[in-house]
C-alpha cells in the first residue's frame, strides 16, 4: 500500500510538472503576444511569465512536500498540558490510530496521520492541507490562478484567421485545446481560492463546513454559531500573520463562549 501511495503521488506530480511547461512551451511556440514580445526582443513579460511559471511549480511542490501538521502522541499530550483547567469538563478526543487527538485535528486515512487544524486531503497535491501548509496552499492557488488566466490571455491572442472553418481550426487546433484546459482549470482554482478565502474568514476549515454535524465539539453549537470566529479581519490577520501554534481548546474556551 505505501508503495502504491508513493508511485501515486510520484505520477500526480510528475503529470502537474508536465502539464504545466507543455502549456508554457505551446504559448511561446504558436504566434502569441509573447513570442511577438521575444521576437522584437521586449523581453520583460516573457521573462516575468516564465518566472511566475517557475514561482508556482515551487510552491507546488512546497506544498505538495511539506509536512501539513502531523502530530504524535508526545506533542499531543504537552499541547493537552496548555490546555486551561476549565476545559476539563470537555471529553478528550482520541483517535484510534494516533491515541490523543487535539481539537480540530483529524486522522487521514490517505496519509495515516492526524492532522493539526486539518482541512482535507488534497489529490491534486497529494498531501492533506493542515495548520502548517494551509495558508502556502493559499498563496499557490492565487499564484496559479494568476498563471493561469495569464495564458489564458495569451493563448487567445494567439489565434489566427482563416478563410473556412477547417482551415481556422487545422491552423488554431493546438491553442483552442490549450484555451479549453486552461479554462477548466481557471474556474477550479478560481472557485478552490474563493471558497478557502471565504472559510479562513470565518475561522472554519473545509472539514469542519462540511461534517460539522458529526463533529464533538462543533455539533452542539448553534448552526450559525463557530466558537473560533473573531470577526473577519482577525481571521484573515490570524491565518496569515500568525507562525505559531495555536491551541484550539485556549480559544474555544475563552471568556464569553459556554464550555459544553
Amino acid at each position: 500500500v505505501a508503495i502504491w501511495r508513493e508511485t501515486s503521488r510520484f505520477i500526480v506530480r510528475t503529470a502537474h510538472v508536465i502539464l504545466t511547461w507543455v502549456i508554457t512551451l505551446i504559448l511561446f511556440l504558436h504566434d502569441t503576444d509573447l513570442r511577438k514580445q521575444e521576437e522584437r526582443g521586449e523581453l520583460i513579460q516573457p521573462v516575468l511569465f516564465v518566472l511566475l511559471v517557475l514561482v508556482s511549480v515551487l510552491l507546488y511542490f512546497a506544498v505538495s512536500l511539506m509536512d501539513p501538521g502531523f502530530f504524535t502522541l508526545g506533542i499531543a499530550e504537552e499541547t493537552q498540558d496548555m490546555i486551561p483547567p476549565t476545559t476539563k469538563s470537555l471529553r478528550q478526543r482520541r483517535c484510534g490510530h494516533c491515541l490523543l487527538q487535539p481539537m480540530r485535528s483529524k486522522h487521514c486515512q490517505t496519509c495515516q496521520h492526524c492532522v493539526r487544524r486539518y482541512d482535507h486531503h488534497c489529490p491534486w497535491i497529494e498531501n492533506c492541507v493542515g495548520e502548517r501548509n494551509h495558508r502556502w496552499f493559499v498563496l499557490y492557488l492565487a499564484v496559479q490562478l494568476l498563471v493561469l488566466l495569464w495564458g489564458l490571455h495569451m493563448a487567445w491572442s494567439g489565434f489566427t484567421t482563416a478563410p473556412t472553418w477547417q482551415l481556422w481550426l487545422r491552423g488554431n487546433g493546438v491553442l483552442l485545446g490549450t484555451v479549453a484546459v486552461v479554462a477548466v482549470l481557471s474556474l477550479t482554482v478560481l472557485l478552490l481560492l474563493g471558497s478557502h478565502l471565504y472559510l479562513v474568514s470565518l475561522n472554519t476549515t473545509t472539514w469542519e463546513f462540511m461534517s460539522r454535524h458529526r463533529i464533538s465539539y462543533l455539533k452542539h453549537c448553534g448552526s450559525e454559531e463557530n466558537p473560533f470566529d473573531r470577526g473577519a479581519l482577525r481571521n484573515l490577520w490570524g491565518f496569515f500573520c500568525n507562525w505559531g501554534a495555536i491551541v484550539w481548546e485556549q480559544v474555544y474556551f475563552r471568556e464569553g463562549n459556554d464550555p459544553i
